[in-house]
């Protein structure tokens, strides 16, 4: 090989060589930058199918990405149990460590979000925040009824004893109470089997834990601290990542220590994905999808062609049917707001004298009041809303209803029936068969009376293409 060939190949083998310690310093350089960022996941409000599914994938998102560090930040009044284990689940599963932290200054962590706090790998609360009220409500109808207070002079720490008086009662109320009772302790004692778990996997305190179930109990955070409810409390992130230096959590692949004092801290902002299923789940934005699916449906079929009503109700009912999946829906108020709709709507082609359409604005309003199986306010339909709904429905069918009335009292102005009773000219003297002048046209007419030319007749029957006429006696 000359020499300007083995220039060339030296070069070229040095430029490769160089290249690929460039890629593996990038490469290096890059996950360990990851390794070091810490994510923040807000949990801002009722616990819903929306901050679900925004918390697991951050959950999950961030064991793929090498996230150090996942910060849940919490503000909640509670939401539904669904939700509230799937985060769970997430958590517990996580090979990042979860630290729930409930901030800033006045936020809380009430009901769903206390078994949130339990399940963390480490837990702490701002200075002027609380925690509790974890005792579940129905996903029936009328909940669960009011718990029983402790009784006067007892700490609530401790369980009040009946006296006499309230442990025998009366029959009557006994008896109307006991099924009520039954499903009230499956519940509570399935919730406190469940938190009871997760406080002794992560070594926290049970015996609050499950007053907090039982009671209904809170605590404030210096308190949680004391009591071993929580790990720490820190003013801001800052303040918990430097506390959190050195503390070690045990994951599922064992114990870790924590390093977090270089951490890169960044907010994870919602997606269009969880925004848009955060509207759509929405009871109320759901409820009105359901109508609008319906009704778009309604008009295409009774329209065929025009496509938008069509296309547009589809759209709304698939979205519609998507919240509900996700939502706490009892099908029976589904199916009676659907059977309302129909019997509104057929009250348009059968004479029930009303029967139809008041029965059907019944089974609407009470299908949308048992609609939503959930005591918890955000869940909940607007009364006003279902009123205004059901108003304006009613409205229309009843609307429709006049219009079809009133067309029926109107002369008809075309067909078969139009011409009986068409008054018109004798073209010739005739009796039997002759010519008559009609509405403009020339008829074959048959009559049983003589008919003289230019004699006015009327139309008393049709045979086939020839009229059966009567002369009209002049006056």
């Amino acid at each position: 090989m000359d020499l300007p060939r083995r220039f060339a190949f030296s070069t070229g083998i040095a430029a490769l060589a160089a290249g690929l310690v460039l890629v593996l310093t990038t490469a290096l350089a890059t996950g360990q930058t990851e390794a070091r960022r810490a994510i923040v996941l807000e949990l801002e409000g009722a616990i819903g199918p929306a901050s679900s599914d925004f918390i697991v994938r951050g959950i999950e998102e961030a064991g793929t990405a090498g996230v150090a560090l996942v910060i849940l930040r919490m503000n909640t009044p509670g939401g539904l149990d669904t939700s509230m284990r799937e985060i769970i689940s997430a958590i517990l599963a996580s090979s990042v460590p979860i630290i729930a932290y409930v901030s800033p200054p006045g936020s809380r962590a009430a009901s769903a979000g206390t078994y949130i706090m339990y399940a963390s790998h480490a837990a702490a609360m701002a200075p002027a925040t609380n925690l509790g009220s974890a005792t579940p409500v129905s996903m029936t109808p009328g909940g669960l009824g009011e718990q029983k207070k402790p009784a006067e002079g007892k700490k609530s720490g401790k369980t009040a004893e009946p006296d006499d008086e309230t442990a025998e009662g009366t029959g009557s109320e006994s008896e109307s109470t006991e099924q009520g009772s039954a499903l009230q302790r499956k519940v509570i004692n399935d919730a406190v089997a469940y938190i009871k778990g997760l406080a002794r996997l992560r070594g926290r305190n049970e015996e609050w834990a499950v007053e907090a179930v039982r009671s209904a109990v809170n605590l404030t955070a210096e308190d949680a601290l004391e009591q071993n409810v929580i790990d720490l409390v820190a003013k801001d992130i800052p303040d918990l990542l430097q506390q959190l230096d050195g503390r070690s959590v045990n994951l599922q692949s064992g114990a870790l220590q924590l390093d977090t004092g270089d951490l890169v801290v960044e907010t994870v902002e919602p997606d269009w994905r969880t925004r848009l299923l955060a509207v759509i789940t929405n009871p109320n934005v759901a409820y009105i999808l359901i109508i609008l699916g319906v009704y778009g449906l309604f008009f295409e079929l009774s329209n065929p062609g025009a496509m938008f009503p069509g296309v547009l109700g589809a759209i709304c009912l698939l979205l519609a049917l998507y919240a509900f999946h996700v939502l706490p829906v009892n099908y029976a108020g589904l199916a009676l707001i659907l059977l309302g709709i129909a019997f509104m709507v057929g009250e348009l082609f059968v004479p029930s004298f009303g029967v139809l359409g008041i029965g059907g604005a019944a089974a609407f309003i009470i299908g949308s009041l048992i609609l939503i199986e959930t005591e918890i306010e955000a869940f909940q339909l607007s009364i006003p809303l279902i009123v205004t709904v059901t108003a304006l429905t009613a409205l229309f069918v009843f609307a429709l209803i006049s219009i079809a009335l009133g067309q029926r009292k109107k002369p008809v102005v075309s067909g078969r029936e139009q011409m009986l009773g068409s008054v018109g000219e004798a073209l010739e003297d005739f009796e039997g068969t002759g010519n008559v002048h009609i509405h403009g046209e020339l008829w074959s007419a048959r009559t049983e009376r003589p008919v003289r030319e230019g004699q006015r007749v009327k139309v008393r029957e049709l045979d086939g293409l020839t009229l059966i006429v009567e002369p009209v006696e002049e006056k």
